[in-house]
């Protein structure tokens, strides 16, 4: 029988691997899996830098290096993972290219500390799109206020973006609007083609049931019990619809006559954090045609393992349509909820960023001060 993973692709469903280490890069683990299960992209972000350069000592070599040559702390970070990026830009090329520069991508994400700061932010983005110089990189920014004039300032300039830390339907159809506004823009005013300029809108999945059902926990009741484990599919689902709504419009239809391809919606932090749910509880309702799914190695093998490829978006809207007036009379709003998801995912991303630059700030001290090197327990 075909591999699970691989059926996804056939049902149209891509699959990228939600993590970068560079021991996976060097080893083989990242061409076995391009290879074997038809990942055709990865996605990382500051949490899993921290956890990779902070928890394995395959960094120890490069970071000995850069301090020995005077590099300080924020750039030694900054190298590592743009070596990473390339390194892994580069295994992905194939896949890049034989699918037209249409998959085969690897995302990088702009510093968390300027989410709300839309100037700085595009500069960065153009400054990380520039310095990785790879065709097939994504620049991650956050579905923020801010964030939106991000999205269409880089579009415009023809830089492929990862929209991240996506809660709600409402945040997406203004993703999606400033993609939109982003290729009016290059088309209108710079007479730039469109046709090369690929973006996602990554959809947080588990974050909302997690949020959601500490709030039905604590209102008890029998009704509110009967919606755990509902909202985040729900939400999910309600996106894809929208999707493809915005596909059918006036608007759009002008865009991809002009050669721009749609924004795919790409289902992230699909791994179960609640014990009673089924492993693959985030991963098999959301399959659907012209979307992505972005896994931890460990969701990947289970899939690999267990997994039910079948096409599932479409099953039982009309209760995913109620689920938020269902919350409502509990006091709980979906809209409410993905601003909440949405703060608190950027105060994430920051505190692993600072707390990354820390660790390396630690192992600096202690090798000029002749210490031992890094933790890694």
């Amino acid at each position: 029988m075909e591999r699970a993973l691989r059926q996804l692709a056939a049902l149209g469903q891509r699959v990228w691997l939600d993590d970068l280490r560079r021991q996976w890069l060097i080893d083989g683990t990242i061409v076995r899996l391009i290879e074997g299960d038809a990942v055709t992209g990865m996605t990382s972000n500051p949490s899993i830098f921290e956890k990779a350069i902070t928890g394995q000592r395959d960094y120890d070599d490069a970071v000995t290096r850069l301090l020995r040559a005077a590099v300080p702390v924020p750039q030694i970070c900054e190298q590592l993972v743009i070596e990473d990026i390339r390194a892994a830009a580069d295994l992905l090329l194939p896949v890049h290219r034989s699918r037209g520069g249409d998959d085969g991508f690897v995302s990088l994400e702009i510093s968390p500390h300027l989410a709300d700061d839309a100037a700085a932010s595009v500069a960065e983005g153009q400054r990380l799109w520039t310095l990785v110089d790879r065709p097939n990189l994504m620049i991650k920014v956050p579905a923020t206020p801010s964030g939106l004039g991000v999205i269409r300032a880089l579009t415009a300039a023809g830089i492929n973006v990862n929209v991240t830390l996506l809660f709600g339907v409402a945040d997406y159809r203004a993703v999606a609007e400033a993609y939109w506004s982003g290729l009016e823009s290059r088309q209108h005013h710079l007479s730039g083609p469109l046709g090369s300029i690929r973006s996602v809108a990554s959809f947080f999945v588990s974050r909302i049931d997690t949020l959601v059902d500490a709030r039905l926990d604590a209102v008890g009741t029998t009704v509110a019990t009967a919606l755990r484990g509902t909202t985040a599919i729900a939400c999910a689902k309600l996106a894809y619809q929208e999707y493809l709504r915005g596909l059918k419009t006036q608007r759009w239809m002008q865009l991809a006559a002009l050669g721009a391809q749609p924004q795919r919606l790409l289902w992230a932090s699909v791994s179960t954090k609640d014990r009673a749910y089924h492993d693959l509880k985030y991963v098999e309702p959301l399959i659907a045609p012209d979307t992505i799914v972005t896994m931890p190695i460990e969701t990947l093998a289970a899939f690999r393992d267990h997994g039910r490829p079948s096409v599932g978006i479409d099953d039982d809207l009309e209760s995913a349509r109620a689920v938020g007036s269902r919350l409502a009379p509990l006091g709980i709003r979906l809209d409410d909820l993905a601003r909440e998801l949405l703060t608190d995912g950027v105060r994430r991303f920051v505190a692993s960023h600072d707390r990354l630059l820390a660790a390396l700030a630690r192992y600096a001290t202690d090798s000029t001060q002749g210490g031992r090197t890094r933790d890694h327990s």
